[in-house]
């Protein structure tokens, strides 16, 4: 079996796998293959980092100047030839996989801010409620 694709990986390590022949075949591989198993664990202390960041460890947000100058920069660029295969290249896939478990780890940062943030109508700054 090739190795499992970056994107199951980041479903496993966000334990949203759906039980299957596919899951079952990518659990196998992974006991056999130390990178795909050394992946799926960086993966996973991602995930349990993101889960358990509070709103405090978070980083602030950008200036909107950083966004504009990153939009226009991209909207020079022209697009990427696809590759000729129709398959990604090593580096591209592990940029993609990059990609989509920033993407997952985001939402589960922001997920988990969100439900752990006292209601702002009965408290004030550092959390104290007010009389």
């Amino acid at each position: 079996m090739a190795h499992v694709q970056p994107a199951q990986l980041v479903e496993l390590a966000l334990g949203n796998a759906a039980p299957d022949e596919e899951l079952t075949d990518a659990l196998r591989h992974i006991e056999q293959c130390d990178h795909c198993r050394d992946e799926l664990l960086m993966m996973t202390r991602v995930v349990t980092a993101a889960r358990t960041a509070n709103l405090v460890d978070l980083p602030t947000a950008p200036p909107e100047r950083v966004w504009r100058r990153i939009t226009r920069d991209l909207s020079r660029e022209a697009p990427a030839p696809p590759h000729p295969t129709g398959t990604h290249a090593p580096g591209k896939r592990k940029l993609l996989a990059a990609l989509a478990l920033a993407a997952a780890v985001t939402a589960a940062a922001a997920a988990a801010a969100h439900r752990s943030r006292p209601d702002r109508a009965k408290t004030g700054r550092g959390g104290k409620r007010h009389a």
